[in-house]
């Protein structure tokens, strides 16, 4: 099977058009879920928890990229995601700071249990023209990539020439602790969902979460599907693949939430008007 995909697939020039695609998706990732924090000045949408163990992922991952002699993008990668994770986190911890000021600043007058009115986020752009402008910088950066890779004028990383890296022990390990992070990380963020029916949190996140997972996967084995290579990077294959199944469990979450919030307003609009009738 291995020699089949080798056969088929194994391309140099893929490889660096997919990592740079998964760099464009990562890019986009933490975008939406940033801006919305800042519109709803919150970050209660998303798990403490789930912020601090992917940071701790993204930092043993980019520790094992380093020391296991990885792809360029992949470096890059992982020092952007580490940044991002620490704007996340200021965000949740600041606008808290935040709130517990106003309630100081009233002098308590508040109740014990304050009943926010939930805020609609506002998008920059309406979805059909975000969505599809999204996905195009992504296929964009691709597309560049593929010209300059092309073109004799200019070089960009590719890793090792004959696909091989170091099998260094310490590398290996912190990528299996970072794949255990990133896996561990998902669940509290499902079991706090749970709690706000996704209310705060982005659906473009993990939907571009995943795009940058499977670009990232191709990246790799584009490079090569030597058994050796493919054993150094295991624990980057598995952390990124494993992570897709748990994001799209994510998104049903959204969807099922919507569909039943829907089904619900219909309910809630027929009871005040029976309401508006007696009154009449």
């Amino acid at each position: 099977m291995v020699s089949l995909i080798s056969l088929i697939t194994q391309s140099d020039e893929l490889s660096v058009v997919m990592g740079y695609m998964s760099i464009a998706c990562w890019i986009v990732v933490y975008s939406p879920q940033i801006y919305e924090n800042y519109i709803l000045k919150s970050g209660e949408g998303l798990s403490v928890m789930f912020i601090l163990l992917w940071l701790g992922g993204d930092l043993t991952n980019l520790l094992g990229a380093i020391y296991a002699g990885l792809l360029p993008t992949m470096i890059i990668l992982a020092i952007y995601y580490n940044l991002c994770d620490l704007v996340l986190l200021f965000q949740v911890y600041y606008y808290r700071w935040l709130r517990r000021k106003r309630r100081e600043a009233d002098g308590e007058r508040q109740p014990l249990v304050e009943l926010d009115e939930p805020k609609v986020v506002k998008p920059l752009l309406p979805s059909y023209l975000l969505w599809p402008l999204l996905v195009s910088f992504v296929l964009a950066v691709g597309w560049i990539a593929h010209l300059m890779y092309r073109s004799p004028d200019v070089k960009l990383p590719e890793g090792p020439a004959d696909g091989g890296v170091a099998f260094e022990w310490k590398g290996q390990v912190l990528g299996y602790i970072s794949c255990v992070l990133y896996l561990a990380s998902r669940v509290p963020q499902l079991f706090h969902n749970v709690k706000t029916r996704c209310v705060g949190l982005s659906l473009p996140m993990f939907f571009f979460s995943i795009s940058g997972n499977v670009t990232y996967i191709a990246s790799i084995l584009f490079k090569s599907t030597e058994p050796k290579y493919l054993m150094t990077n295991l624990s980057w294959i598995a952390g990124s693949g494993l992570t897709v199944g748990l994001d799209l469990f994510i998104i049903g979450q959204f969807i099922y939430y919507r569909l039943e919030d829907r089904q619900k307003a219909p309910v809630f609009a027929n009871d005040e008007d029976d309401e508006q009738a007696v009154v009449l």
